[in-house]
């Protein structure tokens, strides 16, 4: 190469790295996509530990009860007005005060709390604060989760007929055309967005600003939630929703890198539990997160349509 193109090429650089530093971030660095072979694996052991977690903390959800002021029994026997199957016929009275609930459980009925044994009444949720780590009877657990304005108490079964019916994943073959890189757009300021969920309900969720990214040759962008410093928690739908994919929503989940950029992997896009279980509270894309391509990667729809038995559980 000339000297006088490679002096060019130089002046280039460092314009474009004053340009990076000016801006506050370092220059976005061209990096190799990993092989087929590594990127297979690095998904297929993603699929693997998700799959795990999610027969462990979805799967197993049995029930869903919409609380309300007052104290009421908690128990297996068809009487109780919170009938929880695989638990003993009283198992003792849950009452919430405010945004306090508290569980008092019934004589010779123990309740743990990881491995701990908690005697007398339990704090389920504290007035003011988020709600506690769940506690267990037998292989059942119980906490409190909250939809919009409301609290509710989730019930756990790893034995129930929901997690003994699981059909299982489903999903699209690894396909690295479906990883792509994306530069994160910042909002002037940060803000708290309202979102609809599955029961009706409206959920907060912060963001900072959108994605923007080149798919299928169009140019595309999604709006994530921000969980934590530079994590993104994408929600979104495509073309192929209620077709090949799940007609509500599906989710994944990128980490802002130093540059402003972020690989959006589609083939880790996986269904929300609302897909398979009508006891849970997913939310529904923003609009703008509605995309006009069809992503036929990650996991596809579940076998068979889950019917929601009305708000409550």
């Amino acid at each position: 190469m000339p000297r006088h193109s490679l002096a060019r090429r130089a002046s280039l650089m460092i314009v474009v790295a004053g340009v990076a530093v000016a801006c506050g971030r370092p220059a976005p660095v061209a990096e190799a996509p990993p092989t087929p072979e590594a990127h297979a694996a690095q998904v297929q052991a993603w699929r693997d530990q998700h799959e795990a977690d999610y027969r462990r903390d979805w799967v197993s959800i049995a029930g869903l009860h919409i609380l309300a002021p007052g104290t009421v029994a908690v128990g297996s026997a068809p009487a109780n007005p919170i009938n929880v199957p695989g638990l003993p016929a009283e198992a003792g009275r849950l009452t919430m005060a405010g945004d306090r609930v508290t569980f008092d459980p019934a004589p010779g009925v123990e309740v743990r709390r990881g491995d701990e044994v908690l005697a007398g009444p339990v704090v389920l949720k504290a007035a003011g604060e988020a709600p506690a780590d769940e506690i267990h009877i037998g292989e059942v657990r119980l906490n409190v989760h909250e939809t919009g304005q409301r609290l509710s108490l989730r019930v756990r079964d790893p034995n129930g007929p929901l997690a003994r019916g699981f059909l299982g994943f489903t999903w699209f073959p690894i396909d690295p055309a479906y990883r792509v890189v994306g530069t994160f757009v910042r909002d002037a300021s940060p803000k708290q967005m309202k979102v609809l969920n599955t029961f009706d309900d409206i959920d907060e969720y912060k963001t900072e600003g959108v994605v923007t990214f080149t798919l299928q040759g169009r140019s595309l962008s999604l709006r994530p939630f921000t969980t934590r410093p530079n994590r993104f928690y994408f929600v979104f739908r495509d073309a192929s929703a209620g077709h090949e994919t799940y007609g509500t929503a599906r989710f994944f989940y990128a980490d802002l890198r130093p540059d402003g950029t972020a690989v959006l992997d589609f083939n880790e896009a996986y269904n929300p539990p609302c897909a398979f279980n009508p006891y849970t509270t997913c939310p529904i894309p923003l609009p703008e997160n509605v995309l006009p391509v069809k992503i036929l990667a990650g996991e596809k729809a579940y076998p068979v349509e889950v019917t929601f038995p009305g708000h409550g559980g």
